[in-house]
């Protein structure tokens, strides 16, 4: 193809062959890691149709705190439970959002409901995540995340720096895991359509470092402090707070999500 040209002329063009084919090649790559991330839109449902809420325990698995969020939904009138997550919560993120799909499909069967709302609690909001990016069919109306490591958090990467100390869980929450730059690969929306979402965080938490992490392009996103200057609620305080008990409420209710702010303070400590 290039015989006929002359030496240096030669070197030239192979050259800028190489970069298109390189260009090609980055683009294809892109375009692959995208497929089956949350951004794929899952099945819409009724917004104005709550559900059970599911509740989704973080890494280890603790439940006390949700317990407490969970009754006081419960108090509300809400169907609330919390999820049993395999291995502690401390093994790999993927099954552990196939249990969470095996609890929705549960809850729904149990109360004939069209769909359900999930609270994330720390990693139990990447779980969420990570169910519909894999889930095209996951009945959801709503998920409030409550301090998720949705890109990450550097105790994770920390950790991993000593062996046996850091779980295939806490791996997969380095900001650099494969597991994170699939599910936040491409550009846009990080949120799946069809499905309102919710993060709620606390510029006060000491996990989830940096706290911004839990900032999703796409989302309703509330910092704690943003609506009650004078929270101090960290990051194992956010699922028994009484102040986020209601922020999670709000933003469970039939009605569209609430962007809250400052002037919501009162209502919502009273």
């Amino acid at each position: 193809m290039f015989g006929s040209l002359a030496p240096a002329r030669r070197r030239l063009a192979v050259g800028c062959c190489a970069v298109v084919l390189v260009g090609l090649v980055v683009a294809l790559v892109a375009v692959l890691a995208g497929r089956g991330t949350a951004r794929q839109p899952v099945r819409a449902v009724p917004q104005d149709q709550p559900g059970p809420v599911l509740l989704v325990p973080g890494y280890g698995g603790s439940t006390s705190g949700l317990a407490v969020l969970a009754g006081r939904l419960r108090q509300l009138g809400r169907d609330a439970e919390v999820v049993s997550l395999p291995d502690k919560a401390e093994g790999d993120l993927a099954a552990q959002a196939r249990a969470l799909a095996a609890a929705a499909a549960g809850a729904r069967l149990r109360t004939g409901a069209a769909s359900v709302d999930v609270v994330g609690y720390s990693a139990g909001g990447v779980v969420a995540r990570l169910w519909l990016s894999q889930d095209r069919d996951a009945a959801v109306r709503r998920v409030i995340t409550l301090g998720s490591p949705q890109h990450g958090t550097e105790l994770a990467s920390l950790g991993a720096l000593f062996a046996g100390q850091c779980p295939l869980a806490c791996r997969q929450l380095d900001p650099g895991s494969d597991l994170l730059a699939r599910l936040n690969a491409g550009s846009g929306s990080e949120v799946p359509r069809g499905v309102a979402f919710i993060s709620l965080w606390t510029s006060r938490d000491e996990v989830v470092i940096p706290p911004e992490s839990a900032v999703l392009a796409g989302a309703l996103n509330i910092r704690i402090q943003s609506v009650c200057p004078a929270s101090a609620v960290t990051h194992a305080g956010l699922p028994g707070d009484r102040l986020v008990a209601a922020m999670v409420a709000a933003e469970l209710r039939a009605s569209a999500p609430v962007p809250l702010a400052a002037g919501d303070c009162d209502r919502l400590n009273s």
